[in-house]
């Protein structure tokens, strides 16, 4: 089963991403790797501090079926790390959804895989100016735009960046996908209980703590 891979770098927003991580390992069960081109400490947005567990140099990427991007607070120390850089321009033509949000359809950019591609990105216009690497004729004013096996969204349209990677993926996930809570619930409809086998191994592991 192919994995799932998640790209860190300065400054990288967890907020825009972990809908979908979330969902992709809990829901489903899914391995991930998160690569970096070091195996340092890279403090997100957020202030949470995350080590890579593979670098760039460590990768296979027939082992991928996706590879994601969050989005980056400030984007220059990663839009200006070659080895990211050069990862990211090794997805070109290759049989991997790439899901990207916010500012980091700038990396996709500067690695010439959105030459040919609408995209959608969460950046200033004086951006597009600024850097010739983006296609200003590509731009899609939108929240979300799929365009061939890249996936960009807005930030602010996380919930369903996550729902329409999961989609591609084929993990279904209802139209009711993290929807607002819109009704008033009885009792029964929210006491929970395990299945036997789950409540039975949570027993089992608990017996180990209490000894």
């Amino acid at each position: 089963m192919k994995k799932i891979a998640v790209v860190i770098y300065p400054y990288f927003s967890l907020q825009e991403i972990t809908t979908l991580t979330s969902c992709l390992k809990i829901w489903f069960g899914k391995d991930i790797d998160y690569l970096g081109s070091e195996l340092n400490i890279y403090e997100s947005e957020e202030g949470f501090q995350v080590t890579p567990t593979k670098t760039f140099n460590d990768v296979d990427l027939d082992d991928y079926s996706c590879v994601i991007l969050p989005g980056i607070i400030n984007p220059l120390p990663a839009l200006y790390d070659n080895r990211l850089i050069n990862f990211l321009s090794g997805l070109k033509d290759k049989d991997i959804l790439i899901a990207s949000i916010s500012s980091s359809p700038l990396l996709l950019a500067k690695a010439d895989l959105l030459s040919e591609v609408k995209f959608t990105a969460g950046i200033f216009m004086q951006m597009v100016d600024v850097f010739s690497f983006i296609k200003k004729e590509n731009f899609i004013h939108q929240p979300i735009v799929k365009d061939k096996n890249i996936i960009t969204a807005i930030g602010f349209a996380f919930r369903e960046f996550a729902q329409l990677v999961l989609n591609e993926l084929g993990l279904d996930v209802g139209e009711s996908f993290m929807l607002p809570v819109t009704k008033e619930y009885t009792e029964d409809e929210l006491t929970f209980y395990w299945e036997n086998d789950d409540y039975q191994e949570f027993l089992e592991e608990l017996e180990g703590y209490q000894n």
